[in-house]
């Protein structure tokens, strides 16, 4: 039996409709990642489901003792409210057990000789003994540490927009129901966390829905792709890398499709136009016939984001850092950074949150001084800075008014003009909609609406922070596609894996012990840093080993030549891994390339994977 079934489904916002009589349903197990062009309603679908907004028809049928649990993409919390309240905040009566358990050993810690506490811990352990709750009491410990929650007796008000979404998240994935609703749980989440984040949510017990831009997260977590589309939902058995593929199919068919419907109309219409003949009784079927084609829809035009505007001429010098430093409440974020922007590179700069990453960008605008060093910027520079949380958005304007207090006219690369209209619609935002109030926009069109914006100015260096935070997969892909023709500087501050490696190929790495440089790609460098944590394990394991005595194993025959050779063979698939990688980058939005490509990716690095694991146990033999 189904955990829960949708059936004729519909809502609407204004005359705008998000989605009209789909349906689904979903069984125990079921991992979906929900995608849509930001608008469509992917956020509002999760909010139907979790009875936070109501729908106009349709029905929602479940168990009665169902349960379902719904993570915001922005957490509304109370700032007076403590951690450890808020997380153990449930209906449960599992974890209600558990809650008191975790507030009373708090308690305790802080007044360990507290007789009376010593005894209500006894009475509490007693209640976690009945109600079989020690290891929902340990899963919610481990939850905590990997989420990076250690003071539970903090006020939710003291914490900074990450911490928050780590809260809530952990409070989601804590509370044991059938159906989880998530709504962008990887911002502001960093590689190791996010990774994290992947391993438990394929292990989850329930269902799962899930909307995200990570692409790489989808790929891995997803058994099952939803999409909205036009009010439609369509679904997709398999990961993100298959439903690449299928929906490269579907459209390909739905053009073929279209192709002989008006085929066939032309030959019906040419067939009536040739007189009398066409119009004795006997030829009313096929009237009737041309009248129904006529009648019929072929697939809506797909629109597609385009942002071929030109930029501004970039002389020979753009940015240099020269020694800055920078503090924060007394609290050192760097020192001594220098670092040379030249022209046409591509940066990454990335880190945990609050390192400084966002603070080393507004020095390169100019928007704040550095205590220490100083800051050259070329006289040619014009900055387009696309920020993480900008100033909210006029909602009394109109959509077209707010792009035109910028330019009415743009010029695209090859000096053609485009007026503010023809951008709109090329950034997804039809005539019919270009009238509409700001307020009425959803999140993720307004930051769409906001990066228009930001190009309108015809910027020759653009600094991105955290832009994929509020972009959906579709717009994200295409704006993929324009960095790599930007005739220009383009500096990033991001946690997310995919756009990293399709957008920069040099880095800087906040870390503890200062700000590195790398010269790859995201994946490079994660790559790199775990071989070298592997290598230091080794090196620690050896050294609290116990010195053998004349019992090394030996090599085989056979062994002596697989070990001779396996260092070559590790750097041929090392090698086959990063042309792979170029190449999937080079594929950019065709998705049925980008499809296959990964396909033979995963398929390379389980290979890669196992001759590591061949080379550390020959390792082993070999006498040092």
């Amino acid at each position: 039996m189904s955990l829960i079934r949708v059936e004729d489904l519909s809502k609407s916002f204004g005359d705008k409709t998000l989605f009209s009589s789909i349906g689904f349903s979903l069984e125990k197990g079921n991992r979906i990642g929900l995608l849509g062009v930001n608008g469509t309603g992917k956020s509002t679908l999760l909010k139907v489901l979790a009875g936070i907004e109501g729908k106009e028809n349709g029905s929602i049928i479940h168990a009665n003792d169902f349960s379902l649990e719904y993570l915001p993409q922005q957490p509304e919390l109370e700032d007076a409210e403590t951690v450890l309240h808020y997380i153990y905040k449930s209906d449960s009566p599992l974890m209600k057990v558990v809650a008191n358990y975790e507030k009373g050993l708090a308690a305790l810690e802080q007044d360990p000789l507290n007789e009376k506490r010593q005894n209500d811990l006894i009475h509490l352990q007693e209640a976690m003994d009945k109600q079989d709750a020690w290891e929902a009491g340990t899963q919610a410990k481990t939850i905590l540490t990997k989420l990076g929650i250690t003071n539970l007796f903090a006020k939710l008000g003291t914490l900074s927009g990450g911490q928050k979404k780590r809260v809530a998240i952990a409070r989601a994935l804590i509370q044991p129901v059938d159906l989880l609703l998530l709504d962008e749980p990887t911002n502001h989440l960093d590689h190791k966390t996010v990774e994290w984040l992947e391993g438990y949510l394929k292990q989850y017990r329930g269902a799962l829905i899930v909307i995200t831009h990570d692409r790489y997260f989808l790929n891995r977590v997803a058994n099952t792709i939803y999409e909205l589309a036009e009010g439609s939902l369509y679904q997709y058995p398999g990961n993100f890398e298959t439903y690449l593929e299928a929906k490269a199919n579907r459209e390909m068919q739905a053009e073929q499709t279209e192709s002989k419907r008006q085929n066939v109309l032309r030959r019906e219409l040419a067939w009536m136009q040739r007189g009398a003949k066409a119009r004795t009784t006997k030829q009313k079927a096929r009237i009737q016939r041309v009248e129904a084609l006529k009648d019929q829809s072929g697939p809506k035009a797909k629109q597609q984001l385009d942002v071929a505007i030109g930029s501004h001429r970039l002389g020979k010098q753009v940015i240099e850092l020269i020694e800055v430093g920078k503090s924060f409440n007394q609290d050192l974020l760097f020192q001594d950074v220098s670092y040379l922007i030249t022209k046409n590179e591509r940066l990454g700069i990335i880190g945990e949150n609050g390192s400084g990453k966002t603070t080393l960008l507004n020095l390169m605008a100019g928007r704040i001084a550095p205590d220490s060093g100083r800051v050259e910027v070329g006289e040619t520079v014009r900055i387009g800075y696309y920020t993480q949380e900008e100033a909210e958005l006029n909602g009394d304007l109109r959509v077209v008014d707010y792009i035109k207090e910028v330019a009415e006219v743009v010029y695209t690369a090859k000096g053609d003009t485009i007026t503010a209209e023809q951008m709109l619609e090329r950034f997804m935002f039809p005539r019919s909609q270009q009238w509409t109030y700001i307020r009425r926009l959803s999140g993720g069109e307004k930051r769409r609406l906001y990066l228009l914006r930001i190009l309108m100015s015809e910027p020759n260096v653009l600094f991105l922070d955290e832009p994929t935070n509020d972009l959906d997969v579709e717009t994200l892909a295409v704006l993929e596609d324009y960095l790599d023709t930007f005739p220009g500087v383009v500096v990033t501050v991001s946690h997310d894996r995919y756009f990293l490696d399709r957008t920069v190929d040099r880095m800087l790495i906040f870390t503890q012990s200062g700000v590195e440089r790398y010269q790859g790609d995201y994946t490079d460098y994660l790559e790199e840093l775990e071989q070298t944590r592997a290598v230091q394990q080794v090196k620690i394991e050896k050294q609290e080993m116990p010195e053998r005595k004349k019992d090394t194993k030996k090599l085989s025959y056979n062994e002596q030549r697989e070990w001779d050779g396996i260092d070559d063979r590790i750097a041929e698939l090392e090698e086959k891994q990063q042309q792979l990688e170029d190449a999937v980058t080079a594929a950019g939005s065709d998705y049925g390339k980008v499809a296959d490509l990964l396909k033979e990716k995963e398929e390379l690095d389980a290979e890669l994977e196992k001759t590591l694991d061949r080379w550390a146990e020959l390792a082993e033999k070999v006498e040092v």
